[in-house]
């Protein structure tokens, strides 16, 4: 049977200063390091070996993934990153501190923003003066993106449209390894994990908005040739 390891990175210096994070690439705080490592720890004392590691572009899951598979004595084996395993973009809420914007909106309207499953948060626009003002958020002048066709990248995304961005890649690379029984294991963000979860789990709209994934704590999943789940455990 086949194994899948889904870890939500560190908490990042973002995190750590109650500000929205999304697509600006802040780095782990010191206990994002350490949860990191610890989840590293709690899959080498399982004895879990992996075949294929995922991440995305961002530095705070690149950084996570790296620390647990050195712990895990695994940090040889074969990587890939993706833009569709980032973080939901969270529009022009981005560097936002999360209570001065219930203070400007409304904490009803953020927390709306925050956890509906289809509601858009306030987009960011694409012309100059915005790319000017937002550079660190604007993913059209970022290198990283330059192979991404202009129109899937987002200004803002809501958890469906993160899924939709995130389904592609499960289809293409993660659920075929899977498939030819290869242990994988996956770090990166709370919203692209939830919209992995919310696929994997068949969970319902509703449901998913009660559903919440740790910083630095490893969801392990078992299953069948035909992607059955047969197994899951959240590792404490």
């Amino acid at each position: 049977m086949a194994k899948l390891v889904l870890i939500r990175h560190g908490q990042s210096e973002w995190n750590a200063l109650n500000l929205f994070n999304g697509w600006v690439d802040t780095k782990l705080s010191d206990k994002g390091i350490q949860q990191a490592k610890d989840a590293g720890q709690k899959l080498a004392e399982k004895g879990l070996q992996f075949d294929q590691a995922y991440t995305s572009v961002l530095t705070r899951a690149i950084t996570t993934l790296h620390l647990a598979l050195e712990e895990a004595g695994q940090l040889w084996i074969p990587e890939e990153k993706s833009w569709r395993l980032n973080e939901r973009h969270y529009g022009a809420l981005q560097g936002q501190n999360k209570a001065e914007a219930a203070e400007k909106w409304g904490d009803e309207q953020v927390h709306i923003w925050r956890r509906s499953y289809d509601v858009l948060p306030p987009l960011l626009e694409a012309s100059v003066a915005e790319v000017e003002v937002q550079g660190k958020t604007y993913p059209a002048i970022d290198r990283r993106y330059v192979d991404v066709p202009a129109d899937e990248l987002p200004l803002g995304e809501n958890l469906k449209v993160t899924l939709e961005r995130v389904l592609p890649f499960w289809d293409e690379k993660i659920s075929k390894d899977l498939a030819a029984g290869k242990n994988v294991i996956i770090a990166a963000h709370g919203n692209s994990l939830r919209a992995l979860v919310k696929h994997i789990e068949n969970i319902s709209d509703d449901d998913i908005l009660n559903v919440e994934i740790a910083n630095g704590q490893p969801w392990i999943y078992e299953f069948d040739a035909d992607l059955n789940v047969t197994g899951k455990e959240i590792v404490e």
